[in-house]
């Protein structure tokens, strides 16, 4: 797979591991974006989202698939190491190693912006010859009378779309020696050029020797540009304001006798020179328009000009005689319908192109535009020699009682195939758009505080014994299945330690769903444990996912599991024993694969007797206990704490401290701590807000006090008995050997001497 993929035109390759480190860029990478080795390789690539535009900084959409094992495509607008921006395509693919889990990830980039400047020059050219096209049209069968109107207008249309200052129709007088302006449009800040007042062709030699001797185009972006036989013409542009100038000579009659001119006088601007023969497209159909109004000259004079200017845009013109039914149409549009290249047409012969299911409403079409005398639109498929299918816009309206003119209904037809086509794909990827839309509300409802959330405080702080006994445990029971049930008071951190059991799952890569039994309303648990159906309830207006759903493949963590309704839990029985339940207000089994992990700070064999907790459940989720130490058992750990959430809350308030002060430490180390962590990390966080110069004190005393001694001594007695009862199993299977491969000490992960010294301590001796 990987050789096909790098068959396709790519330039540029990137390898980065699953913890996102850029391991390799190929030498073409180098090249294109200026970036030396030693800036990417090695690096993180969350990292380069503080690089504006930088070619390796993929938006967040690129990691959510790659989480899901999934394939990304994607475009960005990206600056090479030198600035200089450019489009880039990317795609990234996860590599899979053979026990097929994702290792690393193949990034491929190109850079399009050829092809997007291409787009874009299409997409210009599309709307200057749909433009032309509309302008074009417009003076089809234009009674006298509104020609000046029309040109003026038009003129204006051209104003706005090359975004210029100045756009005027200029006729050269008889006389070969004055010209003047006949037509002008021009924004309210500048000033216009004198209206019907003859100039004289001397102010301009240069230009009118191009235009009317050489008949060619007079077009510079800057005065620069301006040969120095042009000194006279310079002086008179600079009098008019003008900066950039395009002027195209128009001979509709064997000589130039108009010309059209575009100016800019705000800024300069660039002509490219295929604007020059559409240009002078448009301008013939303005002078061609004022001599028929003026002489009345032929229609087929008239129609040729048109088809010209039609070609260009790609628009067949054509008009419907209704009292014989012969259709006049142009080259182009008999091309467009794939009609005979010569005779006359009948609407039977049109209709005979158009698909059989269109036909009927084609023909009504014409019917209401005969009767109505309006303009008509309508949109319908033809089927060519070849059967391929293509769709066609036509637009027409009905004249009549125009002197001269014989009643017909005119009109334009364009190939609107691709658009069909692009509407088409629209709607399908809006059909997946909604296919989707749920799921992804739901993911990101549950999983956006987590992914903004700093988890507590980002690892498992302390080397006391205890606490390495609990890791070791979570180590043993991690790469299994097995439901784990985290007891400890709260604060312990029995949420860090869940999420410890799932990072080292073989689960790791898809998400661990937090559920807090205690914070959810008793009337909602269910729905947002399970999922609902629309309807389920009053109130309930769509179908939601549930938690367990989200968690398929993953882990759900169900927080204070004690606090969770009796009445529910038969239902979460049944979810641990099958894998399946049904949505609130459904019939429907749905399977899950789902790892359970559930923490409570209450004594559940009191909650059995007294009738709140079920027994089955319990031994259910009992299946590998996990009790957390309380902070005041293991002060050894207080210390590392402490300069932990020092140094946290230090930078986050802008301070700096050197050290703790002795008297401080003391008393943290002493104290009883029955808030365990979060209480010490409160106190910290007021300690750095109330403390002053370099030495970290604590704002007021901490008072320990008799009774709270006593507890801690049962507390410590009663680890003390689990430990003593695990160590002896543990030397028992070993035989009573401690180091070595095998040993006691291999199997509880302790060092030989620690382990000896807590056998000492916790008294126990080899029969």
């Amino acid at each position: 797979m990987i050789a096909n993929i790098l068959e396709q035109d790519f330039a540029m390759m990137a390898v980065f591991n699953a913890q996102a480190q850029v391991e390799y860029v190929n030498p073409t990478f180098i090249e294109l974006t200026g970036y030396i080795k030693g800036d990417v390789v090695g690096q993180n690539l969350l990292a380069f989202r503080t690089v504006p535009h930088h070619p390796l900084a993929f938006p967040q959409e690129c990691w959510k698939s790659l989480e899901q094992g999934q394939e990304w495509r994607g475009e960005s607008y990206t600056a090479r190491q030198n600035g200089h921006f450019y489009w880039q395509s990317n795609r990234i693919i996860p590599i899979k190693d053979a026990s097929g889990t994702g290792q690393h990830f193949l990034a491929l980039m190109k850079d399009i912006t050829d092809r997007k400047q291409a787009d874009e020059a299409l997409k210009e050219r599309l709307h200057f010859e749909e433009l032309l096209s509309s302008l074009s049209a417009r003076f089809v069968n234009l009674p006298s009378d509104q020609v000046d109107i029309e040109i003026q207008k038009a003129l204006q249309q051209l104003l706005i779309f090359f975004q210029v200052d100045r756009c005027g129709l200029v006729q050269i007088m008889r006389d070969k020696e004055t010209w003047q302006v006949t037509h002008q449009a021009f924004t309210d800040t500048v000033t216009p050029v004198p209206m019907n007042t003859e100039l004289p062709v001397s102010r301009n030699p240069w230009a009118y020797d191009l235009l009317v001797r050489q008949r060619q185009a007079v077009f510079y972006s800057s005065h620069v540009e301006l040969p120095p036989e042009a000194g006279i013409d310079k002086r008179t542009f600079e009098e008019l304001g003008i900066r950039s100038q395009l002027t195209i000579p128009l001979a509709t009659s064997g000589t130039v006798d108009h010309v059209i001119s575009i100016n800019a006088v705000k800024r300069e601007c660039f002509w490219p020179q295929k604007l020059v023969p559409k240009l002078q497209l448009i301008g013939e159909v303005f002078v061609n328009a004022l001599k028929r109004s003026k002489a009345d000259q032929d229609l087929r004079t008239s129609e040729e000009c048109l088809l010209l200017a039609s070609s260009a845009a790609e628009a067949g013109l054509w008009k419907l005689n209704p009292e014989t039914g012969h259709i006049w149409t142009t080259q182009m549009t008999r091309e467009l319908f794939e009609l005979p290249l010569q005779g006359e047409l009948t609407v039977d012969d049109f209709l005979a192109v158009v698909h059989p299911n269109d036909r009927s409403t084609v023909q009504a079409q014409i019917g209401k535009a005969l009767e109505t005398r309006k303009i008509e639109t309508i949109e319908y498929r033809i089927v060519r020699r070849n059967g391929n299918i293509r769709w066609i816009v036509s637009r027409g309206q009905f004249y009549a009682n125009i002197p001269g003119i014989v009643p017909s209904l005119m009109g334009v037809s364009i190939d609107i195939t691709e658009r069909k086509a692009m509407e088409s794909r629209i709607k399908e990827q809006f059909k997946e758009i909604n296919r989707l839309k749920l799921r992804l509300e739901e993911e990101n409802r549950y999983l956006r505080e987590e992914v903004k959330t700093e988890r507590g405080f980002g690892a498992i702080i302390g080397s006391s014994d205890v606490l390495q006994y609990v890791l070791f445990r979570a180590k043993q029971v991690a790469p299994t299945d097995a439901t784990v049930l985290i007891l400890g008071e709260t604060g312990t951190g029995k949420s860090l330690v869940a999420s410890a059991i799932h990072d080292m799952s073989r689960r790791q890569k898809k998400p661990m769903i937090t559920v807090n039994c205690a914070a959810l309303p008793g009337n909602l648990i269910e729905s947002e444990l399970f999922g609902r159906e629309k309807g389920a309830f009053t109130g309930a207006h769509s179908r939601q996912i549930g938690r367990f759903e989200l968690a398929d493949g993953g882990t759900i963590f169900l927080d204070e599991i004690g606090e969770m309704p009796i009445e529910l839990q038969v239902k979460l029985l049944r979810v641990l024993q099958d894998g399946e339940f049904e949505r609130l207000g459904g019939s429907r089994t749905t399977k899950v694969n789902v790892r359970v992990i559930a923490a409570t700070s209450r004594d559940l064999k009191a909650d059995i007797v007294s009738g709140r907790f079920r027994e089955d459940l319990y031994y259910r989720l009992n299946v590998f206990p996990c009790s957390l130490p309380p902070l005041r058992i293991r002060p050894e750990d207080i210390p590392q704490l402490a300069q932990y959430f020092v140094k946290r809350y230090s930078k986050k308030f802008s301070k700096h401290f050197e050290m703790i002060a002795e008297e401080a430490m003391q008393m943290l180390i002493s104290y009883h701590w029955p808030g365990n962590v979060r209480e010490l990390e409160h106190i910290i966080e007021r300690g750095v807000i109330t403390s002053q110069g370099p030495k970290f004190r604590l704002s007021e005393p901490l008072e320990r006090q008799a009774t709270q001694t006593a507890a801690v001594e049962s507390v410590e007695e009663e680890f003390d008995t689990v430990a003593r009862t695990h160590f002896l199993r543990v030397l028992r299977k070993t035989n009573w050997r401690i180091e070595g491969k095998g040993g006691a000490a291999e199997a509880l992960g302790l060092h030989p001497s620690t382990l000896r010294f807590r056998i000492k301590k916790l008294g126990i001796k080899r029969p």
